[in-house]
């Protein structure tokens, strides 16, 4: 009998090997199915008799097998269970026995939907109702079988036969118990195992935001060994770690990195973070930079012990760099602001003295008319440096139209064409007809292409040309203001749009500053391409979506243009 307990918890005994040894476990219903089978097979060999009456525990893996494998197994084992009944069968008892199982399949159908979601007492009772119905049909095959034979069977006889039949409860329930804890296993080791994959995607996560952030960073455990050290900090650190690689370092106490821990500021960061402060923080200069150094304790959240310390290193050099150049900026802005009002009452006194001086000059000798018409010269330039100032530090608001520029352009058409004339020169037009309506503000235009027109003029000398061309584009349209004079040095190109900063001998530096700033206003963009000995192209692009619904209007700061 106990070779026949050990037989029927067979499919038991295999799954364990499995689940243990198997990675990663597939083809499980082949499994459940060649076990189940081979166990019925074994419990057939092996099985005993009393005169003539089979005992075995066959049911078992073919009840149990179905249940936890499903329909297509059912009625695999079940053929098995008939076809193994059919070759062995010594009477017509045998029919009984298979008549029993078939009987067995509607009820096995009806429970194994859902059998693994059940809870373990619900499946204990299943499982033992159905050997309660085993048992019946075991007792009416051999209550057909004593009709039969009329055996004679002794009391130790029948005692065998009755303490094998109920020993069938004891297997199934034993199977089901096996069975379960495997199943619970797995579902522990399928929780473990998602449970380890997003702590590694997490870890990994964390790895790269380490490595990849701009900061340097030192983990170190409990006992100040490095656990964790990032590129930015090695580089950091480049002096202090002799040139050892990451993997050189870890598991090395932090100490190695310092002479003097009282003395080095991130040692003395580290051991403070370990001996309990939460967060400390200082500001170091090294060698023209400045570093933000923090300490942080790593507490565990349960217990509160202190597990690590974490050392964060942040260059702040450029922040600080901008930060004061933001301070410096503001105090420009302000100065800017108070020369603009300085310089608009200034307007005012020269204005008189200019008319002062006229009528001076009206009154004076001729030999002195000279005198005279210098100082108006001189003051009308001072007053057109001021116009060009204040219009360069003003803010205010531009009012746009619809309206071509190619009309703009031929209403200064004389103006440029009588400058040309006086410096023995010649302006040529190219204008492309599909140049589509764009909204400008006519005036500012007119400045714009005066500033740049006559700057060309005065880069070139006699019998140079001038050109002016246009040229529509699907996203943006073109205006380019083209000299042959003797082209700007490379070297001064990046500075041609700082206010005061100027190629010519009497220039004031605001012309080119203020055509920017009306180009910016118009949602365009200016640019510049010279070659000495050449001649200079200034391109002008106004982008067509930024010029129709940008913000129509565009304040400078003279304190930002100042700078």
């Amino acid at each position: 009998m106990l070779l026949q307990f050990l037989v029927a918890l067979l499919p038991v005994f295999v799954f364990q090997v499995w689940f243990d040894y198997s990675k990663p476990r597939k083809n499980i219903l082949i499994l459940i199915t060649s076990v189940c089978a081979s166990s019925m097979i074994m419990a057939l060999c092996i099985c005993s008799e009393v005169q003539g009456f089979d005992l075995d525990y066959r049911y078992v893996p073919m009840i149990v097998g179905s249940l936890y494998g499903g329909s297509g197994i059912m009625f695999i084992l079940a053929a098995i269970f008939a076809a193994s009944e059919w070759t062995v069968m010594h009477g017509n008892w045998g029919w009984i026995e298979i008549g029993g199982a078939l009987l067995l399949l509607p009820l096995i159908y009806k429970f194994q939907k859902g059998f693994l979601d059940l809870s373990k007492r619900r499946k204990h009772t299943i499982v033992l109702s159905m050997t309660a119905v085993i048992l019946i049909i075991r007792a009416s095959s051999f209550m057909y079988y004593y009709h039969v034979k009329h055996p004679q069977l002794t009391s130790s006889e029948m005692t065998h036969l009755i303490l094998h039949e109920l020993a069938y409860f004891l297997v199934m329930w034993l199977f089901v118990v096996f069975s379960e804890s495997l199943l619970q296993r797995e579902r522990i080791a399928h929780q473990l195992k998602g449970v380890t994959n997003n702590y590694r995607i997490e870890v990994q996560k964390l790895q790269q935001f380490i490595d990849e952030t701009p900061l340097g960073v030192i983990f170190v455990d409990s006992f100040g060994g490095i656990t964790h050290i990032n590129e930015m900090a090695i580089h950091l650190l480049r002096d202090k770690v002799g040139g050892k690689m990451r993997h050189e370092l870890l598991g090395q106490h932090f100490t190695i990195m310092y002479d003097h821990i009282e003395k080095d500021v991130l040692g003395r960061l580290l051991h403070q973070a370990l001996n309990g402060h939460k967060l400390s923080t200082e500001y170091v200069e090294e060698q023209g930079k400045i570093y933000l150094n923090s300490g942080i304790c790593v507490r565990d959240i349960q217990n509160n012990e202190i597990i690590g310390a974490a050392l964060i290193a942040h260059d702040i050099t450029e922040l600080n760099r901008l930060r004061a150049e933001l301070g410096r900026m503001e105090r420009l802005s302000l100065v800017g602001q108070m020369a603009a009002s300085i310089t608009h009452e200034i307007r005012n006194p020269m204005a008189v003295i200019r008319g002062f001086v006229q009528l001076m000059k009206e009154r004076s000798p001729g030999d002195q008319q000279q005198y005279y018409r210098i100082v108006m010269d001189e003051l009308d330039r001072a007053n057109s440096i001021i116009n060009d100032f204040l219009s360069l530090a003003q803010n205010r608001i531009v009012e746009k139209e619809n309206c071509s520029l190619h009309v703009i352009i031929n209403d200064i058409m004389p103006l440029l064409m009588a400058d040309a004339n006086m410096r023995g020169q010649s302006i040529e037009l190219q204008l492309d007809d599909r140049i589509p309506s764009l909204m400008l503000n006519e005036k500012e235009m007119k400045q714009l292409i005066l500033n740049l027109a006559r700057n060309g003029m005065e880069a070139m000398d006699q019998h140079g040309v001038l050109r002016l061309e246009t040229t529509a584009y699907p996203d943006h349209v073109e205006l380019r203001v083209i000299d042959n004079g003797s082209g700007i040095p490379a070297e001064k190109l990046e500075r041609l749009f700082e206010p005061f900063f100027t190629t010519k001998t009497r220039g004031t530096g605001l012309g080119l500053p203020l055509c920017l700033s009306i180009v910016e206003r118009h949602g365009g963009e200016i640019a510049v391409d010279s070659r000495e000995g050449t001649g200079t192209t200034f391109k002008v692009k106004f982008d067509r979506n930024r010029n129709y619904y940008g913000v129509s209007t565009a304040t400078v700061a003279a304190g930002v243009h100042l700078a």
